[in-house]
């Protein structure tokens, strides 16, 4: 196989199915209640109602309301930041924005149940079709919704446990280049062939042209198939409303793409065959293969399969309440990351018959250490703080801009009004630093893409919450 083809289809799938910056480490979304945003995403150890069936969703069996709702949604203003040996560049910022709903019954004293609807992974970020890395990405979206059906029940007056399934679906799309801007200059030698005097002029203008352009791009698109995991995890209020401990388990599940597809984008349709015709010309008048021609993988006739784990989530918290009107939380939450060891990509028979890549990712399982207040200032108007520190999970030597991660430090502040007892109005804003990090990929076996990344997010949250 031509081995420029294969370089280009290693880089497809290295990239394939990632996802850009997160609000969280990996590709982990943490924004699904505004209420725990302004904790700093705390919660496995607080009681919640019809919002524990996310963190933890033991605790839904204290659920004290008849209904219970809630529903809200943050916006996540990426900033991306890349330098290196051919410069400055970042994303062009663009929000993403995660979204929750939640349903809760308590139907008996011991029995409560409801049904959330969720985006606990995903992203998207826009680097541009030029940028110096373009050849890994250059634009990428990800979503993953989440459904999960929960009964908890509370088995003692103090211990609570509950869970349901996980149905799990969603979306990809990613633009990367095949020909990036520059790859086409080792043919500059051409117009310099005795032969090739009168394509000279022709060769030396197509490959200016493509020295600060790619000359060819794919998107690749595809809707994930339907898979099933777990949460489950458990409630012990030790103390009456002043200590309480909580676990909460959330399985691995394997996203699978069985039908994706390409589509390809060409700066123009004529400069590659028309280089293609002039080295054809050259080799067939030396009657050698002075110049390989210039080869593009068929993507576009055939489909792939691919699959991305959602890492399993196991989180603890304890929450203590020091005086009347404060509630502290500190959680612990372990990441099973190494589960995404490295990306499988099968193309059809179509695609070079059936063509498959391996591209190396070597996660790691990381840490999360988040620690929140809520203080109750009058009936109807509490106040919320918290930070937290997130471990990173990428190797960096394997630190891709599709996920440039890092450790990062996030701080929060928000606060719940209600006009009503019965209603109330929650905001929440979240600010996310990355510590800057250098680091590179494996673009293929002779080479690496390297630089260094600076990452922060501003993540405002709203939420309405309702319960009789």
């Amino acid at each position: 196989m031509n081995k420029f083809v294969k370089s280009v289809l290693a880089g497809t799938a290295g990239v394939l199915l990632s996802v850009s910056v997160s609000f969280a480490e990996g590709y982990q979304v943490n924004t699904l209640s505004a209420k725990q945003v302004g904790m700093a995403n705390t919660g496995a150890g607080l009681k919640l109602g019809a919002e524990n069936m996310n963190i933890n969703p033991g605790g839904l069996g204290f659920l004290n309301k008849k209904i219970d709702l809630s529903a809200g949604v943050a916006a996540i203003f990426p900033e991306v930041e890349y330098s290196g040996a051919r410069g400055f560049f970042e994303t062009d910022g663009k929000p993403s924005t995660p979204f929750y709903f939640y349903g809760a019954f308590n139907i008996y004293d011991w029995f409560s149940a409801g049904v959330s609807f969720t985006t606990p992974f995903g992203n998207a970020a826009n680097w541009g079709e030029t940028w110096a890395g373009a050849e890994l990405v250059q634009e990428i979206s990800l979503q993953v919704f989440s459904i999960q059906p929960t009964l908890a029940f509370k088995i003692f007056d103090k211990v609570s446990i509950g869970g349901g399934p996980t149905i799990n679906f969603g979306n990809f799309s990613l633009s990367r280049a095949l020909i990036g801007e520059g790859a086409l200059e080792p043919y500059r030698t051409l117009a310099q062939v005795p032969q090739l005097t009168a394509y000279a002029p022709v060769i030396t203008g197509i490959l200016d042209k493509y020295k600060d352009t790619p000359a060819a791009s794919a998107t690749l698109s595809g809707d994930a198939d339907v898979k099933v995991g777990y949460n489950v995890g458990i409630l012990y209020d030790l103390l009456k409303d002043k200590l309480a401990v909580g676990v909460s388990y959330r399985s691995k599940v394997d996203m699978k793409v069985s039908e994706g597809k390409a589509k390809m984008d060409y700066a123009s349709e004529d400069d590659i065959p028309t280089l293609n015709n002039i080295i054809a010309t050259v080799n067939n008048a030396a009657g050698t293969q002075v110049a390989p021609p210039i080869a593009i993988p068929p993507l576009e006739q055939g489909t792939f399969k691919a699959a991305l784990p959602l890492p399993a989530i196991l989180s603890t918290g304890i929450s203590f309440k020091p005086i009347k009107d404060l509630v502290l939380d500190f959680d612990l939450t372990w990441i099973n990351w190494s589960a995404y060891d490295s990306l499988i990509v099968q193309f059809s028979q179509e695609v070079l018959g059936g063509y498959s890549v391996r591209a190396p990712k070597r996660y790691h399982n990381s840490l999360s250490y988040r620690l929140g207040a809520q203080y109750a200032l009058t009936d109807r108007f509490d106040v919320r703080g918290g930070v937290y520190y997130d471990e990173s999970p990428v190797n960096s030597n394997y630190l891709n801009p599709e996920t440039p991660s890092m450790d990062k430090l996030g701080l929060s502040t928000g606060f719940s009004f209600r006009p009503i007892p019965s209603l109330s109005i929650d905001a929440a804003f979240l600010y996310t630093t990355g510590f800057g990090r250098d680091g590179s990929y494996p673009v293929n076996a002779e080479r690496a893409f390297k630089g260094h990344y600076e990452v922060q997010a501003w993540i405002p949250s709203i939420g309405v919450s309702f319960s009789l």
